[in-house]
């Protein structure tokens, strides 16, 4: 069973970071960059960090760990859960629970990842918007000092550089 977010529901703009990019490439390709590990490790990190590690089990309740790693050689995991996936078009994960349905210790925001195609044929791109929804507006501020637009920017730039070799 599929539980539907409607991303496009009233929602406080106050507590949202959103980045949007047009990518040149078909929806199907960027949706695999996403769930593949072999390729999200590629690009997920803004760089010089890295992502050594990505277990995903991408279906609605699976389980994600996703480890990055820092420039002097430190792994940060984070771990969620996938709420609703429909393949090619949309995942929503969050940190609010660690696996199943365990509650995380400190919840930080929810993801809506959108993948929307543009164009036809040969010219097929790809809106692509990442929305983070915080629980409040400490937390969305927390996180837009961590360098979320910038760091979030860099993924994407490097996220376009692989679909660009696909």
């Amino acid at each position: 069973m599929n539980v539907h977010v409607d991303v496009d529901a009233e929602f406080p703009v106050e507590r949202e970071l959103v980045l949007e990019r047009v990518l040149d490439a078909p929806r199907e390709q960027v949706y695999r960059a996403w769930t593949e590990p072999k390729l999200l490790k590629q690009w997920f990190a803004p760089k010089p960090w890295t992502t050594p590690g990505a277990a995903l089990d991408v279906r609605p309740g699976g389980s994600c760990l996703i480890v990055m790693r820092d420039p002097d050689g430190n792994d940060h995991p984070s771990r969620g859960v996938y709420l609703e996936v429909v393949e090619n078009e949309k995942l929503v994960f969050t940190d609010a629970f660690s696996s199943a349905w365990e509650p995380a210790e400190k919840p930080f925001m929810t993801a809506i990842v959108t993948f929307e195609d543009i164009g036809s044929g040969a010219e097929r791109k790809t809106r692509y918007v990442a929305r983070a929804r915080h629980a409040s507006v400490e937390d969305r501020e927390a996180h837009e000092q961590m360098g979320f637009h910038q760091g979030w920017s860099q993924c994407a730039e490097q996220l376009a550089e692989l679909l660009a070799k696909l």
